[in-house]
Parts: C-alpha cells; sequence; structure tokens
C-alpha cells in the first residue's frame, strides 16, 4: 500500500478514530495524510499547517456530506516507504497525490522522523509542533 500507516502513539495508547466530514468533493485514499481545513478534512499538501492524521479506508467524497476514518492523535507515528535514508529529528515535506503520497526534503517541515532509518527501512514520522491539529472535536 502506498501512503502512510499508523505505527504506534508515543503515548502508548490505542488511536484515537474519528469520522470526519469532506472538506471538498474529492476522493481521499487510504494512506493519505489529512489536513483540517473550515472544521472538514482534506488531504494534506506542503505548506498546510493544519495536519490530522491518516485516512483509514478509501473514500469518494462529497464537500460537507461524507464522512471519513481518520486517526487524529497528535502523538501518532506513522510508518511510510521511503527510498532514502534518515536521521532521527530530520524535518521532511508531505508530497503528492491521493494515493501517491510520500516524503520529500524540507522547506515546510510538516513532519520530523522519530527514529533512524537506512534507505531500505521504513521511515517512522511523526507531526512537526505547530503542524498538527490538537483537538478535533467535529
Amino acid at each position: 500500500m502506498a501512503g502512510f500507516t499508523f505505527a504506534y502513539r508515543l503515548s502508548g495508547g490505542a488511536p484515537t478514530i474519528q469520522d470526519l466530514l469532506f472538506a471538498d468533493t474529492e476522493t481521499l485514499t487510504e494512506g493519505d495524510m489529512t489536513n483540517l481545513a473550515t472544521g472538514e478534512v482534506d488531504l494534506l499538501a506542503a505548506g498546510d499547517t493544519a495536519g490530522v492524521g491518516v485516512c483509514l479506508e478509501t473514500v469518494s467524497g462529497t464537500d460537507s456530506t461524507t464522512r471519513i476514518q481518520v486517526i487524529t492523535d497528535s502523538d501518532a507515528v506513522y510508518s511510510v516507504e521511503d527510498t532514502n535514508a534518515r536521521l532521527k529529528g530530520a524535518t521532511l515535506d508531505i508530497t503528492g497525490a491521493t494515493g501517491a503520497q510520500a516524503l520529500t526534503t524540507s522547506s515546510g517541515k510538516e513532519f520530523v522522523v522519530q527514529a533512524e532509518s537506512t534507505a531500505t527501512e521504513p521511515t517512522l514520522v511523526r507531526f512537526n509542533i505547530g503542524k498538527h491539529v490538537d483537538n478535533v472535536a467535529l
């Protein structure tokens, strides 16, 4: 599967899963990262500062009508296939369209690497400070 998968929470707890409304009429794919836009979710893009979490299903949604399941924890750590070696603490950006999101070199610093990895290992990341919405109460 392309995209991101939930690995664990820093707190050790189970992931919080919420059914959130779509902000746009679009398809969000399992493994896509989402952003909060006017109280609803859309695809996370480089430069966004209101990250929510990963989609747990693929849904073709209608603006303000359709819901999708998303992990919403600010301490969630995600795994993503990445062909680059990464150092713990490095910052990275999101890139790609629905179903094809990945990591790239950083300017917006949406994510921070949680653990060192080689080019053949998945990269573990979490939202960087100030890039995640702490309370998604919708």
